[in-house]
């Protein structure tokens, strides 16, 4: 039973046709109109055919992962920030056009689905996963079930408030765990110690005078290299992570925590401070078991990989 799974991103469309073991068979990428809805129905749906046709057998129906907060009917996207969707009926849309099922489940979901499924989080019942990228997303599953809610927009664990008063949010709030911890607020606090005339930002200036711009590629670089102001960012940002985990951990007892998105890419370097943050922050540590903590088996290709067996699973 093969199907076809879609990421959507604010720069790129991903897809592929998936096994029932997560392999990969076929894959494409076109450019994401991410500013034009109708724009990207019409991309969807060609990508959809394409891969519908290169598949070496029948393919039983198509998941669509896409950033946001989709309806608890998984049809509507009620908002995506950076794709420009309020209320839109992304499924109806979609099926309008195709003579396949078709599903819709939130990115960070169909991510953690395919590491819960395939990857880091095989063989548990009970997983959390965590994506630190532009912002941090989360994914729950619980008792072998993908949690989503009363409403369909659970898990948004990136809004998990760990400074009172804290840095404003896009979600509305300040001190969200996202604001501290995310790929995008490590780099922005590079940039702002580059920017400095103090020494403990001299390694980021010089690499931010090759390229005229400090980039994520150059602040990891910093990293590998043993630069101790970069090491403290990064210290930073697991020890906020590590603290949300411990208040996500008093609600659902993960038995693993999964690591991912760009800053997981750190291994060791960013584990390391999330264990220990993790720990101090543990309710009742020493009379509980401690989660595992590790890093994603899967990168880009995690929210085709479980949009696609989502997709699978509803009509199987």
């Amino acid at each position: 039973m093969l199907a076809i799974g879609i990421d959507i991103g604010g720069t790129k469309i991903a897809g592929a046709v998936v096994s029932e073991s997560g392999e990969i068979l076929e894959e494409l990428r076109v450019p994401s109109p991410a500013q034009d809805p109708d724009q990207m129905i019409t991309e969807v749906v060609g990508l959809i055919n394409q891969l519908a046709a290169m598949a070496p057998e029948q393919v039983v129906a198509a998941g669509v992962a896409a950033a946001g907060f989709i309806d608890a009917d998984q049809s509507t996207i009620l908002y995506a920030p950076n794709l420009n969707w309020r209320n839109e009926p992304f499924r109806d849309r979609l099926k309008a056009h195709l003579d396949l099922p078709v599903f819709i489940e939130n990115d960070a979901n169909a991510a953690g689905w395919a590491e819960f499924k395939f990857g880091a989080g095989k063989g548990t019942k009970d997983m959390v996963m965590l994506t630190l990228g532009t912002g941090v997303g989360g994914a729950v599953v619980a008792d072998y079930k993908l949690r989503r809610g009363g409403f369909g927009i659970g898990g948004e664990l990136g809004h998990v408030r760990v400074v009172q008063d804290g840095r404003q949010c896009g979600c509305g709030r300040k001190g969200c765990v996202e604001q501290y911890a995310s790929g995008s607020a490590v780099l922005k606090a590079a940039k702002k110690l580059a920017s400095s005339d103090g020494p403990a930002g001299e390694r980021l200036r010089q690499l931010k005078t090759e390229s005229g711009e400090l980039t994520g590629h150059q602040v990891y670089q910093a990293l590998l290299e043993g630069d101790a102001a970069t090491r403290e960012l990064v210290n930073q940002a697991g020890s906020y992570l590590g603290q949300a985990m411990g208040s996500i951990t008093a609600v659902l007892d993960p038995q693993v925590f999964v690591i991912g998105g760009g800053l997981s890419e750190a291994g060791e370097l960013i584990l390391d401070p999330i264990r220990q943050s993790y720990l101090r922050e543990l309710p009742a540590r020493g009379f509980r078991p401690e989660a595992e903590i590790v890093t994603a088996k899967f990168s880009n290709q995690a929210g085709v990989i479980g949009a696609a067996d989502l997709a699978r699973e509803s009509v199987g």
